[in-house]
């Protein structure tokens, strides 16, 4: 694993989020393949400052930083994992409060991996792009709230590799084809545990049910987003975004197995598709070394053995955050900042036992609602195709916290 030969400089990276799955995974990746990488700065929110700090310690990171902690209380952490491992005299440059990622993603490397969850991520992406830095995606959110903001960010046509499954899969699809030669591009989903459910029968599921992902272990918000399918949502305006197709060139379809991440329909009528195990080792891994490919990230499919995978429609019915987020992404604007912060509401509350299931994706379809009833902006854009003035972080900013404050006032929170 993690061959190194011809190649004689390091990477250097940055991993935003590093002690969440996607940080977690990365460093697995840069374990594995010695000599490839060199971790300049690792970022973390504070929950788990002894896991930070280890980490640090074992990468000889060059500064930390922790969006919610006492600087000292980060000090000590790194002191006391430093003694453990016999390295007392590393001391890295330690930077806390609201804006230490931001600053530390400005930091001038070769790759930063953005693994924050939620729209959080959205000035670390910016801050990492306007630096000049090749930004690996896997912050979804930060690029759908931003969306043009972010992508008039980049200086240069691959400044953002998408860490995404799916994204990274139509990425090396597109390898074999043109963008102007896509028919259309193919997401799939695996249908989360509720795969095959009516609405009805989704109304009464609990928490720890909606956790129950067939295949993935993630974060709360990620895996509840599964669930409801918000995640694809998501990912179906993230997809606009960073290939430029439009929205009624988009398909999704339900992929129980995911061993295909995502396919891209050439115009000849051929299509290129990318399979793999349902992990995301790849995904990171390409993303810290694209163009390149490391060596024995992940087992390959067995095609030896006899086996069976299933595509079916996507239920619109059951699941209409999927035609919410169609929309929302063709009305553009502000509205995905909207979806994704009144989403991130509705799962608190799900998860507080304060509203149902279906009361998730119910509200944040009436906080839409409300959004585009109360910006004639958006009722411009979305009718007529009238431009609205280009975003910029504190509109976008606003907007979130217009929606946040909105769905809990339809939920009744205060």
């Amino acid at each position: 694993m993690g061959e190194n030969a011809g190649v004689s400089e390091p990477r250097n990276v940055t991993l935003l989020g590093s002690t969440g799955s996607i940080g977690t995974q990365a460093i697995e990746v840069i374990a594995a393949n010695p000599g490839r990488f060199r971790v300049d700065g690792l970022t973390a929110g504070g929950g788990n400052l002894a896991l930070l700090a280890q980490q640090a310690v074992a990468l000889d990171a060059d500064v930390i930083g922790v969006a919610h902690a006492d600087p000292a209380e980060v000090r000590a952490a790194i002191a006391d994992a430093a003694r453990e491992a016999g390295r007392t005299a590393y001391t890295p440059e330690v930077v806390t409060g609201p804006h230490a990622n931001d600053e530390v993603a400005a930091r001038p490397v070769d790759v930063v991996l953005n693994g924050i969850t939620g729209s959080i991520g959205l000035t670390p992406t910016l801050a990492a792009l306007t630096a000049g830095n090749t930004l690996a995606l896997a912050n979804k959110e930060s690029l759908i709230v931003g969306g043009q903001l972010v992508t008039a960010a980049a200086q240069r046509p691959d400044q953002i590799i998408p860490v995404d499954s799916e994204h990274s899969a139509i990425a090396q699809c597109l390898r074999g084809g043109r963008t102007d030669e896509v028919r259309r591009l193919v997401i799939t989903a695996s249908g989360g545990p509720f795969r095959g459910r009516t609405r009805e029968q989704l109304h009464n599921v609990t928490p720890a049910e909606a956790l129950a992902h067939p295949n993935f272990a993630m974060g709360r918000v990620v895996t509840t987003n599964s669930a409801t399918l918000v995640n694809k949502g998501l990912e179906v305006i993230e997809a606009h975004l960073l290939f430029g197709i439009p929205f009624e060139r988009i398909t999704t379809v339900v992929h129980p197995q995911q061993q295909i991440h995502s396919m891209v329909e050439f115009h000849d009528g051929s299509t290129i598709a990318q399979a793999g195990p349902p992990r995301m080792l790849v995904p990171i891994a390409l993303g810290l070394s694209w163009p390149d490919r490391l060596a024995d990230v992940d087992e390959p499919c067995d095609w030896t053995r006899a086996q069976s995978w299933d595509f079916f429609p996507l239920d619109g019915d059951a699941f209409p955050s999927v035609p919410l987020a169609y929309a929302v992404g063709a009305a553009g604007g502000t509205m995905p900042a909207v979806y994704n912060a009144a989403n991130e509401v509705c799962v608190d509350a799900f998860h507080d036992g304060r509203i149902r299931f279906t009361d998730i994706v119910d509200t944040i379809a009436r906080v839409v609602d409300h959004h585009r009833d109360g910006n004639p902006e958006q009722v411009c854009r979305a009718g007529t195709g009238i431009e609205t003035p280009a975003l910029d972080v504190e509109r976008v900013l606003r907007a979130d916290s217009w929606a946040r404050h909105e769905a809990r006032r339809v939920l009744g929170l205060g």
